[in-house]
């Protein structure tokens, strides 16, 4: 005779739903006062009666609903994430490891994805209704009205890797402007004499301020100025294509800083097998961020490395300022990055052609 199955105790926690501190304190025969207190490790609580709460919720399957938790506490606990290059494998590890670091917080993650074209203006009418502790923007566009926004809704934002002019808003940033002065004077000292860059977004402030720095670079190290491809994205095809509309042209570069590593990976690809030239020794190439298809033996590139670990650090530091401080006023912080020499770029001024 085949044996039924025990039945759950009806009394004890709810056939369907969430079990909640009402039940819990049901099936204990207490208070909803006291499981609350238990569960938030108020002091006031005994330890016996605390382990006994603490078991049942256990048992019960219980799990705090963070939103009711919220009500009370005008706390989220949640962080918004704001992504829009997502294919560039930069920002995927990025978020990967914030994420963590931000879980060791306390903070729950929640990522929005863009197109890039409307960025976090598109999206923040959703993000008010979750009404996150923090918000912190990854290669995505955010115009002065949302900053102002989002500081009028008393949600404090943190770019990475982006900056708005004149906003009251975070930032943490890679000094792209030294990275582009950096590869103009490493190309001069390497003997190039007629250089080029491939650029991503125009507007976004990471391109804007490495090809600054690499104009204002090779102006001071006696170089002409940069031919320059622009009006195009952070992608491969950018690389691909200006790589062969700089050289469908009278005038050859014989080195070509790009916008990032993306395009610096279609850029050399471009050249050897579009227009079959040797790498580096008809042209050398250049690019920003050391993603780990940079080091791949297929590539070698040589490229500014962002300080990814220092710059996260430096955006848990200001979360914590921000969230444990009221009026705390908005910093920027720029960290310098590191060039890694690999064999896409001619070294030796006596290797010239």
């Amino acid at each position: 005779m085949q044996k039924s199955k025990a039945k759950p105790d009806r009394k004890t926690w709810p056939a369907k739903g969430r079990v909640t501190v009402k039940d819990i304190a049901k099936a204990l025969d207490v208070s909803v006062a006291t499981v609350s207190r238990a569960l938030s490790n108020d002091p006031t609580i005994a330890d016996k009666t605390r382990e006994r709460v603490l078991k049942k919720a256990d048992e019960m399957g219980y799990s705090p609903n963070l939103f009711a938790r919220g009500l009370i506490t005008q706390r989220s606990r949640i962080a918004a994430l704001f992504v829009s290059n997502i294919t560039n494998p930069f920002y995927p590890e990025v978020v990967v490891k914030l994420t963590r670091r931000l879980q060791a917080l306390g903070l729950h993650t929640m990522l929005f994805t863009s197109d890039g074209t409307s960025g976090v203006d598109e999206a923040l009418p959703l993000l008010t209704q979750y009404n996150p502790d923090i918000a912190i923007v990854l290669a995505a566009t955010m115009s002065s009205e949302t900053v102002k926004k989002c500081v009028e809704g008393r949600t404090p934002v943190i770019l990475f890797n982006r900056y708005v002019s004149g906003a009251n808003v975070s930032a943490v940033c890679c000094d792209n402007y030294s990275g582009g002065r950096l590869v103009a004077e490493t190309l001069a000292g390497a003997g190039h004499k007629a250089p080029a860059y491939i650029s991503g977004l125009d507007d976004a402030s990471t391109n804007v301020d490495r090809l600054r720095g690499f104009r204002d670079g090779c102006a001071a190290v006696g170089l002409p100025e940069p031919a320059v491809i622009s009006g195009r994205d952070f992608t491969y095809e950018a690389g691909y294509i200006g790589m062969k509309e700089l050289f469908a042209g009278k005038s050859k570069p014989d080195a070509v800083f790009c916008g990032n590593d993306i395009i610096a990976i279609g850029a050399m690809d471009a050249a050897r097998r579009e227009l079959g030239l040797s790498i580096p020794d008809d042209v050398s190439v250049i690019g920003f961020d050391d993603i780990a298809m940079a080091s791949w033996p297929s590539h070698e590139l040589t490229t500014v490395r962002q300080p990814m670990n220092a710059m996260i650090d430096e955006v848990i530091i200001e979360i914590n300022r921000l969230l444990s401080q009221e009026d705390s006023q908005p910093q920027q912080r720029f960290l310098p990055g590191r060039l890694m020499v690999r064999t896409s770029m001619r070294l030796k001024e006596d290797d010239a052609r």
